[in-house]
């Protein structure tokens, strides 16, 4: 983690301006090509919503905006962000939080992801919660077009929430290419639509260096 120079910094006055908003955050939903991914992950025996999340982490920590939180009131840098993501169990309708540290090999993710989602036997574990996270979930049994967070917007500091919420829906054919909704929600004090932008280039580059 490094501390940001609000004086230096080029986003102060976008900062300050979306800091007196009482509810700062905003979400968008996009529709994109996940044709690589879902290849890639079927035939080397890997989960689709796992192999998601890696390539979500994978973009989200490129792009420095992503990496930038609320701490103290004060801009911070983060080196990385780790996936917490919501999962079920074979069998059971009542769905899990599993948190674990990001691994840049996505067969070794997907793996990881697998393990510590059997192994974990409460709904959260309160010790891996931090700012420096990424939220996802997914509900695989309907076409995405949008997506809303809870958030208790009462709460102190809920203003200075800066981790990125990202779902998605139920992958679709098209053409022959499988297409997915993915909804992204964030907080405007630190995030704008060009980096947005950004992340769906790294997104899609993640993919597609996949490409088999």
């Amino acid at each position: 983690m490094a501390k940001i120079d609000p004086g230096r910094w080029e986003r102060k006055e976008a900062y300050a301006f979306f800091s007196g908003i009482s509810n700062p955050f905003y979400m968008v939903t996009f529709q994109t090509d996940v044709t690589p991914l879902w290849r890639y992950t079927r035939s080397h025996g890997l989960s689709f919503y796992k192999g998601m999340i890696w390539a979500c982490t994978q973009a989200i920590n490129a792009v420095e905006a992503f990496r930038i939180a609320i701490r103290d009131g004060e801009p911070v840098l983060l080196c990385r962000r780790d996936p917490s993501f919501t999962d079920l169990k074979p069998g059971h309708e009542q769905f899990q939080i599993v948190t674990l540290q990001h691994s840049e090999e996505i067969g070794h993710f997907c793996e990881e992801a697998d393990r510590a989602s059997r192994a974990q036997e409460t709904f959260i574990d309160p010790a891996k919660e931090s700012d420096a996270l990424i939220y996802y979930s997914c509900l695989p049994w309907i076409e995405l077009t949008a997506l809303t967070n809870e958030r208790d917007l009462s709460a102190p500091g809920a203003r200075d929430d800066s981790i990125p919420r990202i779902a998605w829906g139920k992958a679709m054919e098209e053409n022959g290419r499988m297409k997915l909704g993915l909804s992204m929600e964030v907080n405007h004090r630190l995030i704008d639509g060009i980096h947005i932008g950004r992340f769906v280039e790294q997104l899609e580059k993640q993919m597609k260096d996949l490409e088999i």
